[in-house]
C-alpha cells in the first residue's frame, strides 16, 4: 500500500498528515517522513532529534499495540509557534497505553514521550484512538 500523505499547500504549512499501513515498516516511514517534514520547516537540533523520538515510539505502538488487519494509521503533526503537535490513530481503541512504572525488556517507549513531551495523552475516537504528544521546539530556559 502506498502511503496517503496530505500535500501543504507550501512548505511553510503548519500541518502535516499521512497515513500509513500498520507494519514495521510503516512505522518506520512515518519516522522518515517526520523528519522530512521537520527539515523542511527547518527544526534542527535537539528538538528535532525529540521529535523524531517521539514520532518513532508513537509509531511503533501503532503498530504493535493497535494494530487491525486491513486499516491503517495515521500520523499527523501540527506546528505552532514553539510547539509541535504530534498525534497518531489508530483502529484499536480498547488497547489503551499506559506507561510501565518498572519497565523489564520493553516498555520504555511512553516513558521516553513522557520525557521528550510536555504533555502527551490519549483521545477516544468513533473508532480507535489517537495518542498525541506536545513537543517543545524551543529550547528550555535556565532552571
Amino acid at each position: 500500500m502506498k502511503p496517503e500523505i496530505i500535500t501543504p499547500t507550501s512548505e511553510c504549512a503548519p500541518e502535516f498528515a499521512l497515513r500509513l499501513s500498520p507494519t514495521p515498516r510503516g512505522a518506520r516511514l512515518a519516522r522518515l517522513l517526520a523528519v522530512q517534514q521537520l527539515r523542511d520547516w527547518g527544526v534542527a537540533g535537539p528538538a528535532a532529534e525529540a521529535a523524531e523520538l517521539v514520532v518513532a515510539e508513537l509509531a511503533n505502538n501503532a503498530v504493535l499495540h493497535g494494530r487491525v488487519p486491513g486499516r491503517d494509521f495515521e500520523l499527523r503533526m501540527e506546528r505552532t509557534g514553539d510547539r509541535l503537535h504530534v498525534a497518531l490513530s489508530d483502529a484499536r481503541g480498547e488497547r489503551r497505553p499506559a506507561p510501565v512504572p518498572h519497565p523489564d525488556e520493553g516498555g520504555y517507549g511512553l516513558l521516553l514521550v513522557a520525557a521528550l513531551a510536555t504533555t502527551w495523552g490519549v483521545k477516544a475516537r468513533t473508532v480507535g484512538k489517537t495518542v498525541w504528544a506536545t513537543v517543545p521546539l524551543a529550547p528550555a530556559g535556565p532552571q
